[in-house]
């Protein structure tokens, strides 16, 4: 018996798993995991802050889904740019994060795929939406790191400091001059990733018990 011959049984039962409706109880769980996809529309998803002698109280900027926010009423995004004209960076400004603007359509569209999923879905389309959120969220940070790089390289020769290029912290806390930044994970993203880890779970049980029933069915039936 060739290898094809003894592959073809068992890819014709996953094929047959996958056209299989998405469980009552999965259904239940998908529904509720779009409650935190849309919270974290709602809160946001970093949190940049920097202090130093001059600063006591400190600096920092919110980075939203769709806007940015700054401190004290919004005017620490005007000191921070104030300082990155010393030294060469790109203003803070919301056309230079016009990445933001796929992010509302992309948690949109994961929202409507999962209640789809809830409501009519297969098997099939619930292990695209978990390919679909992981992608959606590596694809985001991936972006974030970018822009930050590009943020602490292309700096304006012609500024009144000269220092040299550096890569702003992305995680963590870092010491740039005399300021200490710090940048971490807010509430919105704590939400998003609520939700990728909910359906990853909720997909890889169902394929596990599913995947696991199927094979029962098809050892009872060759037997």
């Amino acid at each position: 018996m060739t290898i094809e011959k003894k592959l073809r049984p068992l890819v014709d039962r996953f094929e047959v798993f996958l056209d299989e409706p998405v469980r009552f109880r999965s259904r239940i769980l998908l529904a509720l995991l779009v409650i935190p996809l849309a919270l974290s529309f709602t809160q946001p998803l970093w949190r940049i802050s920097m202090e130093a002698p001059q600063y006591p109280q400190g600096l920092y900027m919110d980075v939203y889904a769709y806007k940015l926010g700054g401190g004290h009423d919004g005017h620490d995004i005007q000191e921070i740019n104030e300082l990155n004209h010393y030294i060469g960076m790109h203003q803070i400004a919301r056309s230079q994060f016009e990445d933001l603007d796929w992010i509302p359509f992309a948690l949109g569209l994961l929202a409507i795929l999962t209640l789809r999923a809830a409501a009519i879905g297969k098997v099939k389309s619930l292990i695209d939406l978990g390919v679909l959120t992981g992608y959606v969220g590596l694809f985001s940070f991936a972006r974030f790191v970018y822009k930050l790089y590009v943020f602490g390289h292309d700096l304006d020769p012609r500024a009144p400091v000269n220092i040299k290029p550096f890569m702003p912290v992305v995680l963590g806390t870092k010491q740039v001059a005399n300021f200490t930044t710090h940048s971490w994970p807010n509430l919105g993203t704590m939400f998003m990733s609520t939700f990728a880890v909910g359906v990853v779970a909720v997909a890889a049980w169902h394929c596990w018990v599913g995947y696991r029933e199927a094979w029962g069915r098809g050892d009872a039936k060759a037997a």
